[in-house]
């Protein structure tokens, strides 16, 4: 069986099929027998298996043991009226971690026993959902930023100045302590200095940036230093608008990005990084507060093939103070998500086994014209 729309009645003309294929969400056709009788282009990216290839097995080959859609698929047939399913856990092996979906069945009266499917990811929405609760909690370290810098700062600076005169006058085994004592001072103030990027709410200085370029500087930087020994590739699309951003701010998020993944691959001998771009048409973000909608279309991701985020940290892998690493303060990323927020982006990192992904969805540069479907989240708002 071919990508074709079934010929019974009007159904089978081209221009129905043009409509089917031009839809974002998985539609497929299941016969009286449970086969497959048809995908559209979006259902085959959502199953990972072409047409024909569904159209050989039954629809409980391709989802999870005992999923609900098979019984719903059955109450529509005996009811012969539509149901709606919301938050049906997809989740498997097959179709990846974290498959959320809304599913809407209904018959098909030309052809009894017949059922349309379609399937609404809910990922996408949950993932704003999620990154507007990141940008808030970035937030709430502004004010512990700004009393540290104040109330702990110059008090370092005395006990630092008071052991640089005792070292002067010290033996060689009280000198190794007063150097221990300005070494410690000077990591703290380095870290409040870290945290002090936070309390800065000045507007973002913002023009047309090529992202390529900020990709190729972070990359040359990267192969330079901390991934020197590790393979980085990049998928771009070049007719990619500019992005609507502060080019400095830009490297450091990438940069932090590629560091973090270079650090999870380790001594890995097949360790990879890969940086792609693309547009996404698909994604508006409504302000809270006006009817202004920020569209979201340029995607940037980077990619590494390490050993993966536990999965219970991927949730809060944006919060302040949450890291995987031994000796990491836990901002880096919270930082991250700040300066995305801060430009009126989101970024989502998927995880698994040999494949983890953080990706960065932002606005193109204003003179773009983007015609973009909406997604209004429902969670806390910047």
């Amino acid at each position: 069986m071919t990508n074709d729309v079934p010929s019974s009645g009007h159904v089978g003309s081209a221009v129905a099929m043009a409509v089917l294929n031009a839809i974002q969400n998985p539609v497929v056709m299941v016969d009286e027998a449970g086969l497959v009788a048809f995908a559209n282009w979006e259902a085959e990216a959502f199953f990972g298996a072409s047409a024909s290839h569904l159209a050989r097995y039954k629809i409980s080959t391709f989802i999870p043991f005992g999923s609900p859609l098979l019984a719903l698929i059955d109450q529509v047939r005996e009811r012969r009226a539509p149901i709606n399913e919301y938050r049906v856990d997809l989740s498997s092996p097959r179709l990846g971690q974290d498959k959320l979906v809304d599913i809407y069945v209904a018959p098909v009266t030309s052809e009894p026993g017949s059922v349309v499917i379609v399937f609404q990811e809910r990922s996408m929405a949950d993932k704003i959902d999620r990154q507007l609760t990141h940008r808030a909690a970035a937030r709430s370290v502004t004010g512990l930023a700004s009393m540290l810098a104040h109330e702990i700062k110059n008090p370092l600076s005395g006990i630092r100045g008071a052991a640089q005169l005792l070292e002067h006058s010290a033996s060689d085994d009280d000198r190794a302590l007063t150097r221990l004592i300005c070494d410690e001072t000077d990591r703290i103030v380095s870290l409040v200095d870290r945290m002090e990027v936070f309390s800065d709410e000045r507007p973002v200085d913002r023009v047309p940036v090529n992202i390529h370029s900020v990709l190729d500087h972070v990359k040359a930087v990267a192969r330079a230093g901390f991934a020197r020994n590790l393979k980085i590739t990049e998928s771009y699309d070049p007719s990619l608008p500019s992005v609507y951003a502060n080019r400095d701010q830009l490297v450091q998020v990438f940069l932090n990005l590629v560091k973090n993944a270079a650090e999870a691959i380790g001594d890995r001998p097949d360790g990879e990084i890969v940086l792609t771009t693309a547009y996404r048409p698909g994604i508006r973000l409504s302000v809270a507060g006006t009817r202004e909608k920020i569209s979201l279309p340029l995607e940037f991701c980077v990619q590494d093939n390490g050993p993966g985020v536990p999965s219970d940290l991927v949730p809060h892998l944006f919060d302040p103070f949450i890291t995987t690493k031994t000796n990491g303060s836990g901002l880096g990323l919270a930082l991250v998500a700040k300066i995305i927020g801060d430009h009126g982006g989101i970024i989502e990192c998927d995880s698994q086994t040999n494949k983890t992904t953080f990706r960065v969805l932002m606005p193109a540069s204003k003179d773009a014209s983007l015609e973009d479907a909406t997604i209004t989240p429902t969670g806390p708002s910047r």
